[in-house]
């Protein structure tokens, strides 16, 4: 998984689904702080605005 590929997929989602396309895109916010870690999940979260419009949030840092 790349980050285009993730960007990609909630993009595809967000069309598709709507307001109802939080599933997918949780899962592919999983998906991508697996594969690339949680810096890149926070910024396609920030990118999107799915805290706001999804209740997805970024993973806090220490």
């Amino acid at each position: 998984m790349t980050t285009d590929d993730a960007r990609l997929r909630i993009q595809s989602a967000i069309e598709q689904f709507g307001p109802k396309a939080a599933p997918m895109i949780d899962l592919v916010i999983g998906e991508t702080r697996s594969a690339l870690g949680n810096e890149a999940a926070n910024g396609l979260i920030d990118e999107f605005n799915l805290e706001l419009q999804y209740n997805i949030f970024p993973v806090e840092f220490e």
